[in-house]
């Protein structure tokens, strides 16, 4: 069975042919300047120059026909979103399904909304290969990964809201506050797939040890955990230090953000992804 894995940027996964998994890249813009999400991305440079823009910029999803042609001529694909509730990425992948799948009778994609970003969605590949590897049947996989989807979580510690203020998400005056009493936002992906603050810390350390806690309350107890940072490889390690503590045998694996999820955690933020 020809299996291909699709999953667009905000999964911070670079195409790797050799995996069969497919990046298709999200667009990061500005009044000035756009970015797009691919392994060509200067990521810092972009960060830095989105830290001294003043104006409004956004994200723009993945054309339906950049799915279709991501998806090529494989006959049974996974293709994974940024939540829908934050970006069309899911709509778009959706209608080049219908169009791929009437193109091709033959051809099935399985069309997974990760209702997160980031690690998370990871997981969610990870658990794809880890299935097929197993040999199971692509009607398998699919039953398998969506009740995988029920345990998984995202967990983020946020030290700026510029990002979010000047594309809308946030009020200006909420962010500048938050950077002047160095206020650390800590949230989750909710159930429905927005994102939900559940804390403000004073300094990065307190926040650290919330993300650990509300890991803790969603049922974490030793599984896998993927942490991507935006430039902050030692709060990263930090937070899965602390992990380790509790739960020596956790398989903890840190990587980092690519553009979209730069784009929205800034310098300094970490998303964790993992198994309740």
């Amino acid at each position: 069975m020809n299996i291909k894995i699709v999953a667009d940027s905000s999964a911070n996964l670079r195409t790797n042919v050799e995996q069969n998994l497919i990046s298709v890249p999200l667009t990061l813009r500005t009044d000035e300047r756009e970015f797009v999400d691919d392994a060509s991305l200067n990521i810092e440079e972009m960060t830095d120059y989105l830290a001294n823009y003043k104006g409004k910029s956004g994200s723009a999803c993945p054309s339906s026909q950049d799915w279709v042609d991501a998806f090529g001529d494989a006959e049974r694909i996974f293709a994974i979103a940024i939540t829908s509730n934050l970006s069309g990425s899911f709509n778009s992948a959706r209608v080049a399904k219908e169009q791929y799948e009437e193109d091709y009778p033959d051809r099935k994609v399985f069309l997974i909304d990760s209702l997160s970003a980031g690690p998370e969605l990871k997981l969610i590949v990870e658990k794809i290969q880890e299935l097929a590897a197993q040999g199971l049947s692509f009607e398998e996989i699919c039953n398998a990964v969506t009740k995988y989807q029920e345990k998984t979580h995202l967990v983020f510690m946020l030290k700026s809201l510029t990002n979010l203020a000047n594309n809308g998400r946030v009020s200006p005056a909420v962010a500048k506050i938050a950077g002047l009493l160095n206020i650390h936002v800590v949230g989750i992906a909710s159930e429905v797939g927005t994102l939900e603050q559940k804390e403000k810390a004073r300094g990065e350390k307190k926040a650290i040890a919330a993300m650990k806690k509300i890991m803790e309350e969603l049922k974490y107890v030793g599984g896998k955990v993927r942490i991507d940072h935006c430039f902050n490889l030692e709060g990263a390690q930090q937070l899965k230090d602390l992990i380790l503590t509790a739960f020596p045998s956790a398989d903890v694996i840190i990587g980092e953000n690519f553009g979209l999820c730069s784009f929205y955690a800034e310098r300094g933020g970490i998303l964790a992804g993992f198994e309740g």
